[in-house]
């Protein structure tokens, strides 16, 4: 039980930490664009 807690984590961080070329893979749009998006958000 702890092993899978601990995989969901894991994965939690590493989407979170490649969320740019993740997001440019999944909706097909340029990494530039991606970074653009979620850096307006900051405001």
């Amino acid at each position: 039980m702890l092993w899978i807690i601990l995989l969901v984590v894991v994965l939690g961080v590493l989407a979170y930490r490649f969320r740019v070329p993740l997001l440019a893979r999944l909706l097909g749009q340029d990494e530039a664009r991606v970074r653009r998006q979620l850096g307006r958000r900051k405001d």
